[in-house]
């Protein structure tokens, strides 16, 4: 019995060559899709997944608010947070300190004669490694950082500094202030992890760990609480000690909290800001997890759609053989077998896709994604079910279909009599064009919003600006020895430096002003700058000047009595102190203790993520460090400007790499995850268009074979091929128009969430819907033509003597 089905089977594929491609190709494209969707979806919620502990590791996040000013909610903790929960909380095992060394940055890390820049150095407490359970290729975890001065790296680290050689026991210096003694190497990190390093120092080799303090924040803090201690339970414990030691009571409008996250909810479900890295979005999951069935959805009912129109042809044979006693659940079977062959067929077909084009998927979702990411045994354990699902979904409707004729009807021609099946024909053809017109929709949207954010004013310039990251700072006498190389230059407009990048500042303070009651106070930014910040990056000021060579001096001075600080403010930030611009000019004001007045007015500017409002922000010209240099270049002498800079600073950093980005590239990285759905829906809104195409292309088929007689007729009475075309197509245009009708309110509800999570958005508008609708309509003629036109000219004589 499974020979002759084998045998049917194969004849049925190579007769009708077309069509076996066609259903083989359709289904093989929508089950790539699926699995390259679902690897990253896996990689996404395996997370931090792979720990010894993960149930029992929470991070500490610190939220504080100043009066009635905005309330921030943090990732960083002060450097006390860590010791004190050991000290005070009974349900702590251990807790560990990690200070990002390299920040946004990199570190010159060298090891003999030559040096490397890292932009993955963390510091981190002795029990960091006792909390997460990196896997160690060479030292002992336990004991790795519980010295000073002392480093482990990981393997792929250990390979390029020390070729295959042994590298505990070697010593490495970093910053030319640390000589560190390699003592582990570990595994390279995951990309799955949301701690992400090449370098982990010590964390006692730092100034910092002497001293236990609550007013800074920089370090991530992360406890083990003990087995079967409830996460809720000791958040209750933390908010009353902290409201009994760390509260202002002369301050009852003040809040500050130290709250509890768990590992799980770090990568996907965090909203906390200064995070270690890029927080993902479970929504987006949630889409792509939707746009991954929908897809493998639709590759199934084109597949349906297609041996449904085969029916036509095959229905003689089904009346043959039921006439010389085949029963139905032999053909039924038969059908069914035929069906997991093709599924079967395009599933390897699908792998190879898949396999082909998980690079490119990694280089679009800026994740290391290969098959490795599924938990073991888990993919060829979902690619047989998913070979069974698919097989039992789109082979069940036509083998019941084409089993289920009667003979006599099939042999007398009126096989296809029924109007039920047409109608569900249409019906799976308008949920494949609803969907495909969603996504489309979808993608306009999303391709609006994010040319609106690269074209918005952003109140300030960051295009031709050249950025230099120097983790460590950049001393106030290099710089100018830099600045003085560089002015002059042809292609050269100005230099500056500030504390971080311009786009992404996030220090947090408060700001008092003289002629405010003794308890008025604003939550306000700041970012220290040199003092050509605001020209270099191409600010608008409304009022009064900004810095000069006295303001510096007076923010340098060695006594603190003597010291003073002019003070640029945003327009929110005059808002917010009660202030008109003019007003503003000449106040005094003071920001955790910086004492000045305020010398001018800012046009509002964008600092962070157009995810958040332009909120209040200071500028101060303050010398002690400098994280960022920056050099605005005139654009047609980029490159002769980065040629004087290598040289001014292999001149004055001989010992460190020359390594620079432009800053339009950081405005890039900012919407990464925006950028990246976008590009998700545009790749996957061609591929369910495609997949709806051949079914579309199926069912046009189906119908002009069932209506052969009747164009044949027509033709005979003078009917012209346009009119015969239009008889075909019209049918279809208005299964396209009921598509476009249900997706665009289901596309609108969808895309206006996904909007109102940034602060500054377009407004959906009418003309979207209107080029989805003439996007639907084209790819529908485009789809159907060939067929219709190829109908249109069937001889008349032949068709009518067939029929």
């Amino acid at each position: 019995m499974l020979h002759n089905y084998l045998k049917i089977a194969f004849r049925s594929l190579w007769k009708y060559k077309t069509n076996s491609f066609v259903s083989i190709a359709g289904l093989a494209f929508g089950t790539s899709c699926f699995l390259l969707l679902a690897t990253y979806i896996i990689h996404e919620f395996r997370y931090d997944s792979f720990f010894q502990n993960k149930d029992r590791i929470a991070r500490i996040n610190l939220f504080y608010q100043y009066g009635e000013g905005e309330a921030s909610h943090i990732a960083m903790t002060p450097t006390a947070v860590a010791p004190t929960f050991t000290r005070e909380f009974e349900e702590v095992e251990k807790a560990a300190r990690i200070y990002p060394f390299s920040g946004n940055g990199s570190v010159a890390v060298r090891y003999e004669e030559q040096t490397y820049n890292e932009n993955k150095v963390i510091f981190a407490d002795s029990t960091f490694f006792q909390i997460f359970s990196f896997p160690f290729i060479e030292g002992d975890p336990a004991s790795a950082l519980s010295q000073p001065n002392s480093v482990v790296i990981d393997q792929t680290t250990a390979k390029k500094y020390f070729k295959d050689g042994r590298a505990v026991g070697k010593t490495i210096s970093m910053d030319d202030r640390y000589n560190l003694q390699v003592t582990g190497v570990i595994a390279d990190v995951p990309s799955y992890s949301h701690i992400k390093f090449n370098v982990a120092g010590s964390y006692s080799t730092l100034a910092r760990s002497k001293t236990e303090v609550f007013n800074s924040a920089n370090d991530f803090t992360y406890v083990l609480l003990r087995p079967a201690v409830s996460l809720a339970n000791f958040q209750e414990k933390v908010n009353a000690f902290v409201k009994k030691n760390l509260s202002n009571p002369s301050d009852p409008g003040s809040k500050i909290r130290l709250d509890a996250e768990k590992l799980s909810d770090i990568h996907l479900y965090s909203t906390v800001s200064n995070q270690m890295e890029a927080s993902g979005n479970y929504k987006y999951m949630y889409i792509l997890s939707g746009i991954a069935v929908l897809i493998l959805i639709i590759a199934c009912i084109n597949f349906v759609n297609l041996v449904t129109a085969r029916a036509a042809i095959r229905a003689r044979e089904v009346g043959v053989r039921k006439v010389i006693g085949a029963v139905r659940v032999q053909l039924f079977m038969q059908h069914l077998f035929e069906s997991s062959l093709v599924t079967i067929a395009s599933t390897l077909l699908a792998l190879i896709i898949t396999l082909l084009c998980l690079p490119e998927l990694s280089v679009l979702t800026g994740s290391s994604l290969t098959l490795s990411v599924w938990p073991e045994f888990t993919f060829p354990l979902g690619l047989v079910l998913l070979v069974i699902v698919i097989t039992l979904v789109s082979g069940m409707y036509p083998a019941a279909f084409l089993s289920g004729f009667q003979p006599a009807k099939v042999l007398k021609g009126n096989a296809f009599s029924g109007s039920d099946r047409g109608n569900l024909r249409n019906i799976l053809v308008v949920f494949q064009f609803s969907i495909s017109m969603l996504f489309i929709i979808a993608t306009l949207i999303a391709n609006q919003q994010l040319d609106f954010i690269q074209n918005k004013n952003l109140g300030l310039n960051p295009k031709q600006i050249i950025v230099l990251d120097m983790s460590s700072g950049i001393p106030p006498a290099k710089l100018e020895s830099i600045k003085s190389d560089l002015m002059g230059q042809s292609g050269v407009k100005s230099v500056s430096a500030s504390y971080s990048s311009p786009l992404d500042i996030q220090g947090g303070y408060s700001i008092s002003a003289q002629d405010k009651p003794k308890d008025f106070y604003i939550d306000i930014t700041a970012i220290p700058v040199e003092k050509d910040f605001v020209q270099t990056m191409d600010m608008k000021l409304l009022l009064g000047e900004t810095f000069n060579s006295v303001d510096i001096a007076q923010a340098t001075q060695q006594s603190e009595d003597l010291r003073r600080f002019a003070f640029l403010l945003n327009e929110s930030a005059v808002k917010a102190l009660g202030w008109t611009s003019s007003e503003a000019i000449g106040k005094e004001v003071n920001m955790n203790g910086r004492q000045g007045r305020v010398k001018g007015v800012l046009k509002d500017f964008h600092f962070r993520s157009m995810h958040e409002k332009i909120a209040p922000i200071a500028i101060i010209p303050e010398y002690d460090y400098f994280g960022k240099m920056l050099v605005k270049t005139t654009g047609a002498d980029a490159s002769q400007a980065v040629t004087i800079l290598e040289r001014s600073w292999k001149k004055n950093f001989p010992l460190r790499p020359f390594e620079y980005h432009f800053l339009d590239q950081e405005f890039e990285q900012m919407y990464r995850a925006e950028s990246r759905i976008t590009q998700i829906l545009r790749v996957f809104s061609f591929v369910t268009i495609l997949i709806s195409c051949l079914g579309l292309f199926a069912l046009i088929a189906f119908v002009s074979q069932q209506r052969t007689k009747e164009i044949g007729v027509r033709k005979v009475l003078g009917a012209s091929i346009g009119s015969i075309v239009m008889l075909l197509s019209k049918d279809f245009v208005k299964l396209i128009l009921i598509s476009v009708l249900i997706a665009s309110p289901l596309a609108w509800y969808a895309m206006k969430h996904w909007l109102n999570d940034f602060a500054y958005h377009i407004e959906i508008g009418p003309w979207i819907f209107v080029l989805a609708l003439i996007i639907a309509i084209v790819i529908t003629f485009a789809t159907i033509s060939f067929q219709s036109i190829k109908a249109a000219l069937m001889d008349p004589v032949k068709s009518l003597k067939i029929e």
